[in-house]
């Protein structure tokens, strides 16, 4: 079993490997531990609300979070006032949180089993839709000049790639964030791509 020591960032999101999260960060708590997960190169771990704000006020209560979530490691660290971060992270590894902990000043840290990678499965012919429109996003983007930093896929593009494909999806459909947590936490990345394939159908992008 391959346990790790980490801080825990709950939020209002999911974040999926390789996907990319640009993140404000004003509270102490937090200001604290992406300064010192910059400085070490090390990544900490973002797991989805379930109950709670990703923001702290006096007399809320406490968050609660789903147990499955994704290793998130900076890619861009700016500070353009005092007492504010701005950071743009990409999403590693999947893991499950065994023990969690909230510290006196607000932290959460967990102990986490990382979870095995998707396994690398070609998008079958009867899925090349969801990489066609996909393609045809991108292109769009660049046809546009979006900004790199502000296109919402992070190179290397792995078109080829069930688990990519799907989990790019993810991200930019406009589900309920239950539903994206459902679709991280599967273990088959065919699966994945197919029940994506059906939300593309439903959202009328196909």
């Amino acid at each position: 079993m391959n346990i790790l020591e980490l801080p825990l960032f709950p939020l209002d999101t999911v974040l999926f490997p390789q996907g990319l999260l640009p993140l404000r960060i004003f509270e102490v708590r937090y200001l604290d531990m992406i300064k010192r997960c910059h400085q070490s190169s090390t990544p900490f771990g973002v797991v989805s609300l379930t109950e709670g704000s990703q923001v702290q006020h006096p007399g809320s209560g406490g968050e609660r979070f789903n147990r499955v979530g994704t290793l998130a490691r900076i890619i861009d660290l700016s500070s353009p006032q005092a007492g504010l971060l701005l950071i743009r992270c990409q999403g590693e590894q999947r893991f499950s949180v065994q023990r969690s902990e909230k510290l006196r000043h607000g932290l959460w840290v967990a102990d986490a089993e990382l979870l095995p990678a998707d396994a690398e499965v070609p998008v079958p012919p009867d899925l090349q839709n969801s990489v066609q429109m996909l393609r045809k996003l991108l292109q769009q983007l660049q046809e546009q000049q979006v900004p790199a930093e502000q296109i919402p896929l992070l190179a290397p593009y792995q078109f080829e790639d069930c688990s990519w494909v799907a989990n790019r999806w993810c991200e930019m459909l406009p589900v309920p964030i239950e539903v994206k947590q459902q679709l991280m936490a599967l273990d088959n990345p065919l699966v994945r791509l197919e029940l994506v394939g059906d939300l593309l159908e439903r959202s009328g992008w196909s």
